[in-house]
């Protein structure tokens, strides 16, 4: 399977630009690059039973579930902040990423 490009990091603070969830921001728990999809928290939670299994109590727990990739965009800025498209640019032998539009690089790198 190749590597597939994901422009997203965890612990980025995303908007969610598409679905039930749109206009929602939060942060990136886990990356699943293989699979393009990212989980954010606060979003696209669901409620699974669980059984008791050892020493861990049973019951029904609430968790996030992974969303597409294309469905969240980055925001920077904290929170009067904006959405941003990422790029790639080599500055000073290093790979960095950049907003597309103002060629900025992105801090929370």
């Amino acid at each position: 399977m190749s590597k597939a490009k994901c422009r997203i990091r965890s612990g980025d603070t995303v908007l969610v630009t598409a679905g039930k969830y749109k206009g929602t921001r939060g942060r990136v728990l886990r990356v699943f690059p293989a699979d393009q999809k990212v989980v954010v928290e606060g979003v696209n939670r669901v409620k699974r039973h669980q059984k008791p299994v050892g020493d861990q109590p049973g019951g029904i727990l609430e968790k996030e579930m992974p969303i597409h990739v294309s469905n969240v965009a980055l925001w920077v800025g904290g929170a009067d902040g904006h959405a941003v498209k990422v790029a790639y640019e080599e500055r000073d032998g290093k790979k960095i990423r950049v907003d597309r539009k103002t060629r900025q690089p992105i801090d929370n790198a």
